[in-house]
């Protein structure tokens, strides 16, 4: 039962510890991506798991009572070592390497397993997401590239968590630090407050007041506000300002120069208040290299024997990273939160095209003249083109993976640039250099088109005086040595997308940074510094590499290299123009809460040969199926509706006539809650209609769910 240890065991464990998520509570975007793979895969108990030296623990799990079990007889232990590929058994009890195990002899009694390894982007296998059942099973192909997928997003929520944990333990570091600097400062008015302060101690405790400011990374600051005169000015000013002391001394007000324009007014306002101890102000300056800063400045006013203000201290921390640490906190919740957002819009979108997408060809049945028919493939090229929006919505929120088909790039390329010429300055002219039958690449158009569109709106902002930008593709390979010398690459064939632009350039430190989620070099409020992680992002999922040179002053090339499709594969073909399959009177109950698309629905089934009984939730369907109990012959339900949810609804009627054909319509098929993934799970609709579908698909599912073919 023991699984060989990995080669790379003592830096996988280290990577593990990194993300500090052993004996952590639950949480809901991890319970969310579980649940998602044991409905998808049909399994009832799932879990997320971690192999640490000498355990397996669970960071969320399903079905399974225990929270962590002996490394030695964890699947996930093998799971690791199958980094590239899912770890399939599909039946334990003769398996001679988990047949005595105590998970399959006892509880939870495991027979069927399959696990995605949660790897790294540096290659180590943290663990995995895997599901299983109490019978024999095998994933489906299709089933077995959701749970990778799904794999990969425990990954980068891992990722997250990681980079928020961070976030947080620098910004308390930061506050430490405001903490200790607070304590400097009072030690400081200390010197200045105690005895009387005249004559030989005055100068004596303005001499220990100038040795300890020295010694600190604040500015420290003394005036005289009599006579207007800066008595001392810390070192730290020309570090943080970027300007002399001397420049201060000579000119006390020299400081104020440098406030941001949109701050200045405010500051200078509050400077009266110094002398009351009220002067507490952040603010912006602009270095004489145009660098801005943040800036937290305070001041104190100091009183002589006969309680009169005779100097002011004051003491300015540069705040620029704690700033910069705070936005990209907001941004990773932000970040995090826009799933949750794109689930709820792309649940709306997907109502309003599904009636669209199923009444234009309904139309065309009528018969329709040369312009109507125009008119009609306008409307269904949109409402398909607006469904891959939604799509697109869902990958960028969720990080969900795209339809992967073997897909040729030449008419991405000029669609590209045709987007370039009509959206980009016409300062910037554009080139194409596209080598002669350049392979297929298995991918995502989609996610394809956003890769190709972040390199070349990068470029663009590269330029802002105009220039070339050059858009090449070219078919290449890599030996075994080759690859090696590249991060992330491996021998192969590929096609190589680059993008070459004739911009400002980058240098090597900025270039070290590039691919950091929320670094930007672009002004506040112009970039968020997600674009090229993303694309990294979006390359790596493709099982590609990408790679960069730049010189400043001369421009910067983007390589992309994406592996070569299989031999053999070939490109999606269009559908074949085979008759639409019709009914013979059937009878179908249709339940569903948006009219237009129970109109829509409903009008189609009719011309196509069927019946149709329709309800607009499931007490109006539980009221008036009774009566026809005899002539249904299929239900077709949406999940989300009032009164009576749809789930509930299929196990009444499940309960009533347990042969029934079931089909699910939903809105919201890129997420599943917990609680309806169980209760899909149990009631094992014949098929799960994902909104917006067309006509074509509708009609084929409901014949084949009526033949009682596989769905």
């Amino acid at each position: 039962m023991n699984a060989p240890i990995p080669p790379d065991e003592t830096n996988r464990l280290a990577a593990l510890r990194r993300y500090d998520v052993l004996d952590t509570a639950p949480e809901e975007a991890f319970d969310d991506l579980m649940q998602l793979a044991a409905h998808i895969c049909e399994m009832p108990m799932a879990l997320i798991s971690l192999v640490d030296s000498d355990r397996q623990w669970f960071k969320s799990r399903l079905g399974v009572s225990a929270g962590e079990t002996p490394r030695n007889i964890a699947f996930c232990a093998h799971t690791i070592l199958h980094r590239d590929e899912i770890f399939e058994v599909r039946d334990a009890r003769n398996d001679p390497r988990f047949a005595d195990s105590p998970l399959v002899t006892g509880d939870p009694r495991i027979c069927a397993y399959a696990g995605a390894p949660l790897v790294t982007s540096d290659g180590h296998a943290l663990g995995a997401l895997c599901v299983m059942d109490h019978s024999p099973r095998r994933l489906s192909e299709a089933q077995a590239a959701a749970l990778r997928t799904l794999g990969r997003q425990v990954v980068a929520q891992l990722e997250l968590r990681r980079r928020t944990g961070e976030l947080q333990r620098k910004v308390a570091q930061l506050e430490a630090s405001e903490r200790e600097a607070e304590r400097s400062r009072r030690a400081l008015l200390g010197i200045l407050e105690d005895e009387k302060l005249t004559g030989q101690n005055l100068r004596e405790s303005e001499e220990r007041f100038r040795q300890l400011a020295d010694s600190i990374d604040e500015v420290f600051w003394l005036t005289d506000p009599v006579k207007s005169l800066m008595l001392y000015i810390s070192p730290a000013y020309e570090r943080i300002w970027g300007r002399t002391c001397a420049s201060l001394h000579e000119s006390p007000m020299n400081w104020a120069q440098a406030i941001h324009p949109e701050d200045r007014e405010r500051v200078l306002s509050a400077m009266a208040r110094q002398q009351h101890g009220g002067y507490d102000e952040t603010y912006r300056i602009i270095r004489p290299d145009l660098a801005e800063r943040w800036i937290h400045d305070r001041a104190f006013p100091v009183r002589n024997a006969a309680g009169e203000v005779f100097r002011i201290a004051g003491v300015a921390k540069d705040i620029t990273e704690k700033k910069q640490l705070e936005a990209q906190f907001f941004r990773a919740q932000r970040l995090e939160s826009i799933g949750t957002l794109a689930s709820g819009i792309a649940h709306d979108l997907n109502n309003i095209l599904a009636p669209i997408m199923m009444s234009a060809p309904l139309i065309r049945m009528g018969g329709a003249d040369a312009s109507t028919e125009r008119m009609l493939a306008t409307i269904e090229s949109s409402a398909e083109r607006g469904a891959r929006l939604v799509q697109q919505l869902l990958t960028f929120g969720r990080g969900l993976e795209g339809k992967r088909l073997p897909i040729p790039l030449q008419p991405l390329i000029r669609e590209m640039r045709t987007i370039v010429q009509q959206t980009f300055p016409k300062n910037i002219t554009i080139d194409l250099r596209l080598a002669p039958q350049l392979g297929l690449v298995v991918g995502d158009a989609t996610q394809l088109h956003q890769i190709l569109l972040n390199l070349c709106v990068n470029a663009r902002d590269a330029m802002p005086d105009g220039g070339q930008l050059t858009i090449a593709a070219a078919n290449v390979a890599f030996d075994a040595n080759q690859a090696g010398m590249i991060p992330g690459a491996k021998p192969g064939a590929y096609v190589r997308l680059s993008v070459i632009d004739t911009g400002t350039g980058m240098t090597p430190q900025i270039i070290d940074k590039i691919f950091e989620p929320f670094f930007t070099t672009k002004a506040p409020g112009k970039g968020t510094g997600l674009g090229l992680a993303t694309t990294m992002g979006l390359v790596k999922s493709h099982g590609g590499f990408l790679t960069l040179t730049s010189e400043v002053g001369k421009g910067t090339t983007f390589h992309v290299h994406l592996p070569v499709a299989p031999e053999g594969a070939a490109q999606e073909a269009p559908a074949a123009s085979a008759a639409v399959p019709s009914g013979h009177g059937e009878l179908i109950l249709l339940v569903e809460d948006e009219a237009n698309i129970r109109d829509a629905m409903g009008e189609a089934l009719l011309k196509h040969g069927y019946k149709v009984l329709t309800a607009g939730d499931g007490i109006e369907a539980l009221a008036v199926y009774p009566a026809h109990a005899n002539e249904v012959r299929l239900v077709i339900s949406d999940l989300d509706m009032p009164n009576m949810n749809g789930a509930n609804l299929l196990r009444v009627l499940k309960k009533m006539q347990p042969a029934l054909p079931l089909m699910v319509s939903t809105g919201l098929a890129a997420k599943a809650d917990g609680s309806r993934a169980d209760e899909l799970r149990e009631l094992r609709p014949f098929a799960v209609l994902a909104k917006p579908y067309s006509l074509d698909q509708l009609l084929r599912t409901v014949h084949a769910a009526l033949a009682g073919e596989s769905a």
